[in-house]
Parts: structure tokens; sequence; C-alpha cells
């Protein structure tokens, strides 16, 4: 396999070579469900979904795991802001993020698991990092348990920092550690919290931090070392940190690639409910953007690179996806639908290339540029041929708008309603041109056109689309 992939623990591009020769064990951190995820949260899914699909396409077999974050102090909260238990507010965002992900398209994980369903797992973790000198119990008999980050001499190493430049980990009160940057393994029950959301432990009732979850399923199903952790750049540090030193004071080998997307902004300020500057996907579809259109503004940027939304960039990007998406349609209704065929090497260079897809949908709109001409000289053969790689690079970015996730989409139940209208008006400008009532024809043509349909005279008969599709 030739493809490279920008690794943030060495920080270099490094030759992607799996653990296992055909097969890939990928682990996505997750999002914490404390409310419905907003567009930021989707870019995440799309690009590692991206990834997975190239991978697939190079013959691996995939185990793709996306974890949940149902208990958590955030979820906690909103929870009791709420008046509702932790897991009826878990769950009904859980179930709001799974229909946004299918929405746009984003594959279904090998397994999805939820932090609490794994509380065994993290206990024998914690077990083993205290028996080894890496952890301990607070000494004031809380129930916290902390790791111990001088026991760990790599600590700092992913992020490219100096203990002793960091500030103290905030993740629990500092009232039993013996250093202000250790971070919580386990978290002693609270007075006022409620009891459903605290498990029995070897070191008292509480529930777990939130690094030692992701050690835990990354364990529980990829075992104790596999090929890629995905994850945005905001959780180098201190998540994933954290994930590395606990995993490795366990003895695991843990990750080998660590890959990194960078973050979606709104203005100055990446998109945040705690800042509140938040768009979500039934938003971006009610203002006239489908699903599809948006997966493709995801996609359009490398997936290292900051996004800083605006809704015009979002509308150019629509526009570009309908552009390949009108070559697709004319295409097939003149030569059929025919079969994705090869990628173009310029295309297979670009993807193996660090995920380069700016790159690679320069070379899909190079092809649908000379699809075009192809189209309006009347070249059936090179239309044929176009079509086929065209539909070839939609297919593995998950943008073919044939495929049965889009297809139908573009028009909604009225396509069929407007295709009887707009071709009754075609009959009527063909009576009109065939009397040679040529202000007759002009006018039904620019009527349509006032109406947003664009009529289009090619070799083989006139053909409509929708403004903007072209």
């Amino acid at each position: 396999m030739s493809l490279r992939l920008y690794d943030t623990a060495t920080r270099s591009v490094r030759d992607f070579v799996p653990r296992t020769p055909g097969e890939v064990g990928v682990y996505l951190c997750g999002l914490t469900v404390q409310g419905p995820p907003h567009i930021g949260h989707l870019r995440s899914a799309v690009n590692y979904d991206v990834l997975r699909r190239w991978l697939e396409h190079a013959g691996l077999r995939v185990t793709f795991i996306r974890n949940i974050t149902d208990i958590d102090d955030k979820v906690l909260a909103k929870s009791a802001e709420a008046g509702v238990p932790f897991w009826s507010l878990a769950y009904a965002n859980e179930r709001i993020l799974a229909d946004h992900y299918a929405r746009l398209g984003v594959l279904d994980a090998t397994y999805e698991p939820r932090a609490t369903g794994h509380i065994p797992e993290m206990h024998s973790l914690i077990a083993k990092l205290i028996a080894d000198g890496h952890a301990y119990p607070a000494a004031d008999g809380c129930g916290d348990v902390y790791f111990d980050v001088r026991s760990y001499a790599d600590y700092g190493a992913l992020s490219n920092q100096r203990p002793d430049a960091m500030q103290e980990s905030a993740d629990a009160p500092a009232r039993g550690k013996r250093d202000p940057r250790d971070f919580a393994l386990w978290k002693g029950a609270k007075p006022g919290e409620p009891e459903a959301a605290t498990w029995p432990s070897p070191w008292g009732p509480g529930r777990p931090g939130w690094h030692i979850e992701c050690s835990a399923m990354c364990w529980r199903y990829l075992g104790d070392e596999f090929d890629i952790h995905g994850g945005g750049l905001d959780l180098v540090f201190p998540h994933h940190e954290n994930e590395i030193a606990q995993s490795r004071a366990a003895g695991l080998g843990f990750a080998r690639y660590w890959v990194h997307h960078g973050l979606l902004n709104m203005g100055t300020s990446k998109m945040s409910k705690s800042i509140g500057n938040v768009i979500d996907l039934p938003a971006v579809e009610a203002s006239g953007v489908r699903a599809v259109e948006l997966r493709y503004y995801y996609t359009a940027a490398h997936y290292r690179t900051v996004i800083d939304y605006s809704d015009g960039a979002l509308r150019e990007a629509a526009s570009a996806y309908q552009r390949l998406e009108g070559f697709v349609h004319r295409a097939t209704e003149i030569v059929g639908v025919g079969q994705p065929g090869e990628l173009p090497a310029e295309f297979v260079a670009a993807m193996d290339d660090d995920l380069n897809t700016s790159q690679a949908l320069a070379v899909l709109h190079d092809a649908v540029r000379a699809g075009n001409e192809a189209l309006t000289a009347g070249d059936d053969a090179v239309v044929v041929a176009v079509l086929s790689r065209v539909r070839a690079m939609l297919g593995v970015l998950g943008l073919d708008p044939l495929d049965p996730q889009w297809a139908g989409r573009s028009g909604g139940q009225l396509r069929p309603v407007v295709d009887s209208l707009v071709a009754l008006a075609l009959e009527q400008r063909a009576a009109a041109r065939a009397r040679k009532d040529w202000a007759a024809a002009d006018a039904v043509r620019d009527q349509l056109k006032h109406a947003g349909v664009i009529v289009e005279d090619t070799v083989h008969g006139p053909r409509w689309t929708i403004e903007g599709e072209h």
C-alpha cells in the first residue's frame, strides 16, 4: 500500500504499514453526547469516513471503532439542568447523532461502544496501573484514583510539551493529588450526584475519568496494539496525551499512528456549544443546502486544515457539487448509468498523499470539464469513459449522486411533478419551433428560465436542469 499519513506523534508524514497485513484497526474518538451534534462535530465523522473508504478501496479489512462518551461531567450537568436521568439525555442525543451520520452518508462503525458498557475493563486497567506504580488512590479516602504523571517518562511527547511547563489538570479537584498535573482515572462519588451515575469499584463508588474510558475501549475492541487513533486537534492534549500515558504504562503497545483533523471555526473561535456559536445539520438543510453538499464541503478541504465556516463558502461548495452531479445526470440520460471504472492515477496519487482530497477533487473537476465538452460534441464514447472515472472518484469519497444514499434526494417528492410540467413546456416549445414560431419558442424558454429551469439544446435534443446544477 502506498498511502502516507501525517502522524502527530512523530510530526511527520509516514508510510502507512498495517500492523497485520490486509487488516487495519482504527479507533476514532466519538462524541460526548451532552447535546445534539453541530456541524463542527460532524466534520470528524466525514473525514474519517473518507479515510476508512480509502483503506477499504485498497483491499484492507477495516475494524472501525467510534465510541460514545455517555458518562462525563458535561453529561451530568446537562441532565441536571434538564431534570432527566443522565442515561436518558445521553441516549436521546446518541439517536440524533446516529441520524445525522446516516444523512451524511457516514458508514456504520464496526462497533460503536458506550463508555458505560466498559466499566470492568476500566477497573482492570486502573488496577494494573496501581500495581505497577503508575497510579494511586487518593490518600484522603475520597475514592479518587489518579495517574502519576511523573512515573511515565515520555509524558508530553505527543503534544511536544515538557511536564514542567504544563498547567495543573482540571479534571478533578486537587484534594488528594500528589502532583497537580496528575489526572483522574476514577472519580469518587460526591454528595448530590445521582446514584445512577455511580458504579462500585475497589476504591469506592464512583465513575470513570474521561481518558481511561477510551483506553479501555481501544483495548477491548482492538487489542494491545492497533494501527490508527483519530480525533480532532483539540484532543491532542490532554485527552490523547493521557490515553498514551496510561495505556503504555499499563504495558499496551496502543496506537501506531495518530491522525488528527483540523477544527471547523466560526469566526475566530472553534464551533462550540460552550461559546454558543453553533450551527447544526437541520439548520443547514433548512437553508437549502443538502446533506450531500455539506459532505462535499468537508471533503473539499484537506482534513488537517482549519475550516473557517461561512454561509458563502458552504454555498460555493454546494454549487461545485451540483456541477459534478449535473454532469453525472446529463451523461446517464444519454449513455446510461454504466459502472464505476478505474481511478485516474492523479486521483490515487492525491489520496495516497496524506488524503489530499482537495487535490483529488481538482482531478475530478478536470474530468467533468472534459466530460461536458464531450457531451456538447456528442462524443458518446468519451462520455462513457469519463462517466466511469467520475463515478469511481465520487464513489470512493462517498459522493456518487447515483448511490442509493443520494439518488432521488436532489428534488424530493416534487421532482416527478416538475419533470412532467417541464416536459409539457418543452413539447410546446418544440411545436412552436416546428412551425417556425421563434417568438413563441423563445417565450417558453424565457418563462422556464424565470422559474429557474435552464433549457440547453444539445445534439440529442433539449434537456433541462435546475439553475445552479450545471
